[in-house]
């Protein structure tokens, strides 16, 4: 079953991703259904899963569903492209595809799909972990560092949550390393961000910018690591 998913999935990463350029995907964008591009878009996905089912003939229902259902979902996505956010719209269609060949890998390999281990105490554990990681650091962060305020909080110079989404990375990398035990690989890390942001001091001069970062930094940090020890343990 393992090799059966990987074919399907690598078959539609060549046709979703590899050979599909941009202008291809503008045409398509522009045309809709009556751009050539998106035509030859399936005929792509067809030859890569005959390719990667190794020709066996035996799969060609599942071939032409993939590849209709495909087809039928992109012609969606084309008409919804002015109605809802590319991004949001990207992730369902993608999610939708998923769902088509794990429809696919279950007609050839009937799985279950265990309850137990979706509420067992490691999975409720990493998950609550996780949130602890992201959402809840990011609240306390902002209640700490709360009690300053400099000019370069209020900057247009910077993108909008920019230093939200960048803690929430910078957890989630840490909490990862702790749980795999590669604590020299949070040294890294932090020498990385010291070395990216010595622009902004260098630039700034200001003691009360460094002492803020470092501040904030050694916060996400500690939060990250106090929530990746307390997980281990719990485990």
């Amino acid at each position: 079953m393992i090799i059966f998913i990987v074919q399907l999935l690598i078959a539609h990463i060549i046709g979703d991703f590899v050979l599909q350029p941009d202008k291809w995907v503008a045409d398509k964008n522009l045309k809709k259904h009556k751009s050539k591009f998106l035509y030859i878009h399936g005929l792509v996905h067809f030859i890569a899963l005959i390719v990667f089912l190794k020709f066996n003939w035996s799969y060609w229902p599942y071939v032409l569903f993939i590849v209709i259902s495909h087809l039928i979902i992109d012609l969606i996505k084309l008409n919804l492209i002015d109605k809802i956010n590319n991004r949001i719209l990207f992730v369902i269609d993608q999610i939708v595809h998923l769902i088509i060949i794990s429809s696919v890998v279950y007609l050839q390999h009937p799985y279950r799909i265990n309850i137990e281990k979706i509420y067992s105490k490691e999975s409720l554990l990493l998950l609550l972990a996780l949130l602890s990681v992201t959402f809840v650091s990011s609240i306390i962060m902002k209640m700490i560092m709360s009690k300053w305020e400099l000019e370069e909080d209020n900057s247009d110079d910077s993108l909008q949550n920019a230093g939200m989404y960048i803690g929430i990375l910078e957890r989630l990398f840490v909490f990862s390393f702790i749980i795999l035990n590669q604590w020299s690989a949070i040294g890294l890390l932090i020498a990385a961000k010291s070395v990216f942001r010595f622009g902004d001091l260098s630039r700034a001069k200001d003691r009360k910018l460094t002492e803020y970062m470092l501040i904030g930094s050694l916060v996400s940090f500690g939060l990250s690591i106090l929530i990746g020890l307390l997980y281990k343990y719990l485990i």
